[in-house]
This record gives structure tokens, sequence and C-alpha cells, in this order.
């Protein structure tokens, strides 16, 4: 089965696509959202959330995602801070500084806002579409774990301070990742990337949830990063009963 990915690729779907082909799948890159019929049916698939809307039913491709308010209903013991996934009409009543974007896409520019009215406006977005409002943190350092069967699969340090600087993943990071799994692997996909950082006040907490086959694998393993991609967009036939509540 090969492994489609979209006409552009950044540095690490390259490195994703080189993986791949080192491991012997045929690797495919579309030159739009065209699918040829050669195709459907049968592949797995890495690529950001608008061009797997517009090719993952053509393809058979079940891609798993966390629930839209899953970093809302986590224990305040694993954000550290107040977080609400509202309709985007309600967030515009907001009157003070806070961070928000949307779930599980990009549509909503990740961004701390001044307040509500500085979000897109309706002539932008449906009022009912959903954001994650949180309050404003400050991580000093960002972690991306690759999350696989309640386990911390690989992972890597991707910002200090807010800025890119990789690094190998922390044993203090890989150990929050695991107590989060232990608390609430319950509630995610079998598959899925989870961002953790250590905020300014020196506690852990949850950054989000990503989808393992949308994300940037930064200076993790590539092949245990790619063994989660796998799992995370593969064929719709083969997805497992515990992770049918997760299709996007």
């Amino acid at each position: 089965m090969p492994l489609v990915l979209p006409p552009r690729l950044t540095a690490s779907a390259r490195t994703i696509r080189d993986r791949a082909l080192r491991r012997g799948l045929r690797t495919v890159q579309l030159p739009d959202r065209e699918v040829p019929e050669g195709l459907r049916g049968d592949a797995y698939l890495h690529a950001g959330p608008s061009f797997a809307d517009a090719v993952a039913a053509a393809l058979g491709i079940a891609p798993l995602e966390a629930p839209a308010d899953w970093l809302a209903v986590l224990p305040t013991a694993f954000v550290r801070r107040e977080i609400r996934a509202v309709p985007i009409r309600e967030a515009y009543g907001l009157r003070r500084p806070v961070f928000v974007k949307s779930p599980n896409d990009k549509g909503i520019p990740a961004l701390v806002y001044a307040d509500g009215s500085r979000l897109p406006g309706p002539d932008a977005v449906g009022p009912e579409t959903v954001v994650l409002v949180s309050d404003v943190v400050v991580f000093d350092a960002e972690y991306r774990l690759y999350l696989l069967d309640g386990q911390v699969h690989t992972g890597s340090r991707y910002a200090v301070s807010g800025r890119l600087d990789l690094a190998p993943l922390s044993a203090e990071a890989r150990a929050f990742g695991s107590e989060l799994l232990a608390a609430a692997g319950h509630t995610l996909p079998s598959a899925i990337v989870v961002d953790v950082g250590r905020t300014d006040a020196g506690q852990w907490a949850v950054v989000e949830a990503n989808a393992a086959w949308a994300s940037g694998c930064y200076a993790s393993a590539p092949d245990r990063a790619l063994d989660v991609v796998l799992r995370a967009a593969g064929p719709a036939e083969l997805v497992a009963e515990r992770d049918r509540a997760y299709v996007r």
C-alpha cells in the first residue's frame, strides 16, 4: 500500500517519505486533489488537514484525531490553565487577552488575541464554529510526543521560549507523557501526537493534541514517527473498534 503525499512537501514530510521508501513502501505525491482510480481504497496518508479532507474519502483512508474538546476536558492538573471549547460567536464577547485556536486544524490562527473582537469575523467563519479558548500561558520549553498504543513511541523538543529549537526528548517530558497516558490515554486514539511543555512556573502541562498524519516530526526518530503516521491515517477497513470514534 502506498503512502500518499500532497503536492508540496515540508522538510519533515520528505523525511517521512524517505523512511517509508526505505521500509519498502511505495510513495505517491499527488499533483493536486484529484485521486487516481488506482489509489482508491488502498493507501496511507501524510498531509495537512485541508488536503486530507479533500482526498481521504476517495482513498478509503480513515484519519484519526483527538476529540475537538479533548484539551478542554482534561483535568486541570494536566493543562495548568482554564480552557473552554465554545462556538466562536461566544468568544467574540471576551474582553481580555486569550489564546484561541481551532481544535483540529488551522482555520482559526492559533494566537494570543487582545480580546474577542480581534478574532476572524462572521464574514470569514460561521458563528457555530468551535474554538478552544485558553488562558495565556508561557512555555519555557515544548516537546512533541508521538503516542502509539498507550506508550510514548518517540518525540523531541521543538521550541524554547517560543522559538524553534530542536533537541532529543527529555526524560521529564517522556515521564509527563506517560503520566498523561495513564490517566487519559483512553480518551485518545491509539495513534496521535500530543505536544507538552514546561511552563515558566516550572510546571508540566499539555500544549495541544495534533493528528499524527499532519504533524512535523522535528527531531523525533523518523522510523518510529512513521509507525504512528501509518496507524493514524490508514485504510478504513483496518481501523480498530476502539479507534472508530476518533475518525475525522
